[in-house]
């Protein structure tokens, strides 16, 4: 729950030190350092920028709390036809629902809005490897908002950011050898660190490890093999 939490703390650090301020509980000396500070922090450069190296956890998280608010608060007509629920109501009891029953994949498919999509200028990128280009599938306007929220949402569902590795088989009545398979989400590659994994494994194990794939056709392939003599070595190349 990164963009959840990130955002969550920011939120109240930014929150809590602003209505001390307007109290006259804190110097303007000390408001100037904290906003610089915070500013960094919550700073989202640019997909063109060469400090860009994806969607900041803080800035995303911090202005989607600051956003539920303000749907609460002062809801338009958009927000009223994207979350009816809530547009209007005490936003201290939408942040308690929201932190006790979403993580961070359903918390954006659910409260993302179409306005922050818009201040973020958010688009999607369809990256085929059985293409020749790159297609922009979706930006921030009326056909692409959920499109974009859906996508957004599923960049941090765990289940497709970590490799799916299962124990297959453990041949306990021949060489004890230890075979993972892999199921290949969207024909993606392990990492290259997969072969060190492999070898650490076989080390523990003590016998033969193979690491297989199996492809969204249903084939297998055999992709490395780690032997007590042997280095891990690929067997063939990997294919889409």
């Amino acid at each position: 729950t990164q963009v959840m939490n990130e955002g969550w703390a920011t939120f109240w650090h930014y929150t809590l030190l602003n209505t001390l301020y307007d109290q006259g509980g804190l110097s303007d000396g000390f408001m100037l350092e904290f906003l610089q500070s915070h500013t960094n922090v919550v700073f989202q450069p640019p997909y063109n920028s060469p400090y860009y190296s994806g969607i900041n956890p803080y800035a995303l998280g911090f202005a989607m709390w600051r956003d539920i608010r303000r749907i609460c608060e002062e809801p338009t007509d958009e927000d009223r036809e994207w979350f009816p629920q809530i547009a209007g109501s005490d936003w201290r009891e939408t942040f308690d629902f929201a932190m006790q029953n979403f993580k961070d994949e359903s918390f954006i498919a659910q409260y993302l809005s179409p306005r922050l999509m818009r201040e973020f200028k958010f688009f999607s990128v369809l990256d085929d490897d059985t293409r020749k280009k790159l297609q922009i599938e979706a930006i921030h306007n009326e056909a692409g908002y959920r499109a974009l929220r859906r996508q957004l949402s599923e960049q941090y569902d765990l289940g497709r950011r970590e490799p799916n590795i299962q124990v297959w088989n453990v041949d306990l009545r021949g060489d004890r050898s230890l075979t993972l398979r892999h199921f290949a989400h969207q024909r993606r590659p392990l990492d290259e660190s997969s072969s060190r994994v492999v070898e650490h494994l076989a080390t523990l194990w003590g016998f033969p490890v193979r690491l297989e794939r199996q492809n969204a056709n249903g084939t297998v392939d055999l992709v490395l093999e780690r032997r007590q003599d042997k280095r891990a070595t690929p067997v063939r190349p990997l294919s889409p």
